[in-house]
């Protein structure tokens, strides 16, 4: 089984987190944090500055390291680099997802997260509740 090595931005303001919903690919509609594949020669925060410029026309400042997720999907293993993100520039432009929200401690079982990303809910409402 292939492994695709991605990063994730759990994009914090004003206490609250942002969330996108996927409008392509075998995950249409599921709701995760955005990010993106890795690429040859980028450490995962280099890649999630990159990533983030180019779906969400954002500059973002890279933070605390949360996990990472081992997730097993059916034709591949997502191993997912997990980091809190601050915005630095920008206003979160949707270029490649159908819709995004901003989310509470009290909000975040709202959406039907995908598999990988929903690992991470729990840790997330802990982190904002003790900031």
């Amino acid at each position: 089984m292939k492994t695709v090595k991605v990063v994730a931005a759990i994009i914090i303001h004003n206490n609250r987190i942002f969330a996108t919903q996927r409008g392509y690919g075998d995950f249409k509609d599921g709701w995760e944090f955005p990010g993106g594949k890795i690429e040859p020669g980028e450490t995962p925060q280099q890649a999630l500055v990159r990533e983030i410029k180019e779906e969400l026309d954002t500059e973002i400042e890279v933070g605390d390291y949360l996990e990472t997720v081992e997730y097993d999907y059916p034709s591949f293993h997502l191993s997912m680099d997990c980091f809190f993100c601050t915005i630095k520039m920008g206003d979160l432009v949707l270029r490649e997802h159908e819709a995004a929200k901003w989310l509470t401690v009290e909000t975040l079982d709202d959406v039907d997260w995908l598999p990988a990303d929903k690992v991470l809910i729990e840790q997330i409402k802990r982190y904002l509740m003790k900031h």
